[in-house]
């Protein structure tokens, strides 16, 4: 499985920890969408679509199974929203 796609579009929001939300191609055949990324106490890190369950908790759409597919996801994600950074910061 290859990540072949990434757009993040990023979310401009004061006082909010959401700073994107991310949608994912993988191998030119599966998308996922609403990955959000959020910046936590400890940098910024993903989060996987979710829905809200009847008892009130979240319960995970779409999730990597194992930390390296995680971790690849995690990646890509934040470097394109990262290059996104440097891309604003060249135009001005």
């Amino acid at each position: 499985m290859k990540i072949t796609s990434v757009n993040v579009r990023r979310i401009e929001k004061e006082n909010s920890r959401m700073k994107g939300i991310a949608s994912v191609l993988l191998d030119d055949s599966f998308a996922i969408h609403d990955i959000r990324i959020i910046e936590g106490d400890n940098g910024l890190f993903i989060a996987m679509p979710s829905r809200k369950t009847a008892t009130g908790g979240y319960r995970d759409i779409a999730h990597p199974i194992n930390p390296d597919v995680r971790s690849m996801f995690e990646e890509e994600i934040l470097a394109e929203y990262k290059k996104q950074d440097e891309t604003v910061e060249t135009e001005e």
